[in-house]
Order: C-alpha cells, then sequence, then structure tokens
C-alpha cells in the first residue's frame, strides 16, 4: 500500500477538532427537512467545512496570514452557532443536540483564540 503525503496542518490537533465538527455537523443536518436543502442545511456545511478549509490554508503562511486564516475559521464557528440556533427554534434537532453542537464549536472557538494568541509572540 502506498504511504498517503501527510501535510504540517494535519498534525494540528485544531484541525482535527475542526474536521470532527464537519462530521457532526453533516449528521445533525441529516435531520433538517428536505425544504432546507438549500437553506440551513446548506449554510450549515458551508459554515462547518470552512473552519477545516481556513485553518488548512493558513498554516504554513506567515504567523500574520496564518492569523487572519484564523479569524475567518472563528467567524465560520459563529455562523454555526447561529445555524444550530436557528435549527433548534425550528425543531430541527433537539435541545440535547443543539447544546452538544455549541460545546463542541466553543472548545474549537478556544483552541483557536489560543493558538491565534501563540502566533502573536
Amino acid at each position: 500500500m502506498e504511504n498517503i503525503p501527510v501535510f504540517k496542518f494535519e498534525d494540528l490537533k485544531v484541525y482535527q477538532k475542526a474536521l470532527d465538527f464537519v462530521d457532526l455537523a453533516y449528521d445533525v443536518s441529516k435531520s433538517f427537512p428536505q425544504s432546507e436543502l438549500y437553506n440551513l442545511t446548506s449554510q450549515f456545511k458551508r459554515a462547518a467545512v470552512s473552519i477545516p478549509l481556513n485553518i488548512a490554508e493558513g498554516a504554513g503562511d506567515t504567523n500574520a496570514q496564518f492569523n487572519r486564516f484564523l479569524e475567518i475559521a472563528s467567524g465560520s464557528v459563529k455562523e454555526c452557532v447561529v445555524c444550530s440556533t436557528i435549527a433548534r427554534r425550528q425543531n430541527f434537532i433537539s435541545e440535547e443536540k443543539n447544546l452538544e453542537n455549541r460545546r463542541k464549536l466553543a472548545e474549537l472557538s478556544k483552541m483557536m483564540s489560543s493558538f491565534k494568541r501563540y502566533l502573536k509572540k
């Protein structure tokens, strides 16, 4: 079997956690009604996917540029919070699922904030 190339950003814990959240967002959005396929479902998935994409894109660049991409990823975290809140308010997901989403997003947000502080040193 051929070795799979590994990129440095793939070793970042924040990147791994972001991928975990993408999995969660895809799973959660399966419970959304079909009528939301091109609305909330699409927005939630795109915002979730944007998080690891921006981490990957910023990694390996200058610290200042990486910080900028982490800021964009942080904005996507906030979008996911709003999508989860809307899904809860529309009864697409349970309060427990909303809280789980928010806990994972809060953890991601803290990790990115810590990483941004580290890059500024």
